[in-house]
């Protein structure tokens, strides 16, 4: 394949389905901070671009080199991504139902930040196989477009969250956690039956 039109289109497109559930992620990340700086929205965007970029390089390296022990691993891709979205919902409804002064509020830490960036994108390591047949500077130029696009949506999710966080006030933490939840199965079921 060689750098043209459809090449760039199939990896904005690509970029745009892999980053579906970091926008979800993004915007109850947003909700949950009503009055984010900049910089955190920025530090969101990045981890989730930066996991986006990872996950196809590492699948595409792992079709070139360990196929049979990737095959293994596939199976085990969607579990995975919900135990660590189940988690993070949980722990983010239960902090949200907590009343009075001594509750705390969910504050989202860089360790949280990575296991939704691992939980988002692990699935995008099966992009490996639908940019295989790349050579490796095509990958890497693929994985690029994929994180940029990444970033720009994560980026506007983080914004949508803020605006409605500000509306919702505390109950965005229950709702964010719930939509950690569902991103969770839904990542799970897709990956069961399709």
């Amino acid at each position: 394949m060689d750098f043209n039109i459809l090449f760039f289109t199939n990896s904005i497109l690509l970029g745009l389905g892999l980053a579906m559930d970091a926008f979800s992620v993004s915007v109850t990340n947003g909700l949950n901070e009503a009055h984010m700086k900049k910089v955190k929205m920025l530090a969101i965007a990045g981890v989730f671009a930066f996991f986006q970029f990872i996950m196809p390089m590492a699948g595409w390296f792992l079709v070139h080199s360990f196929i049979e022990y990737f095959n293994a691993f596939e199976k085990f891709i969607p579990a995975i991504a919900l135990i660590m979205l189940l988690y993070i919902g949980i722990k983010m409804i239960l902090e949200g139902k907590c009343e009075g002064e001594e509750c705390a509020i969910y504050k989202l830490t860089f360790g949280t930040l990575i296991l939704q960036g691992i939980a988002t994108s692990i699935d995008a390591l099966s992009v490996g196989f639908t940019i295989a047949d790349y050579m490796g500077y095509m990958a890497f130029i693929c994985s690029l477009i994929v994180a940029l696009t990444t970033f720009v949506v994560c980026f506007a999710g983080v914004i949508i969250g803020k605006r409605f966080g500000k509306i919702l006030n505390n109950k965005a933490q229950i709702l964010g956690g719930i939509i950690l939840i569902i991103i969770g199965l839904e990542i799970f079921i897709k990956g069961i039956f399709f």
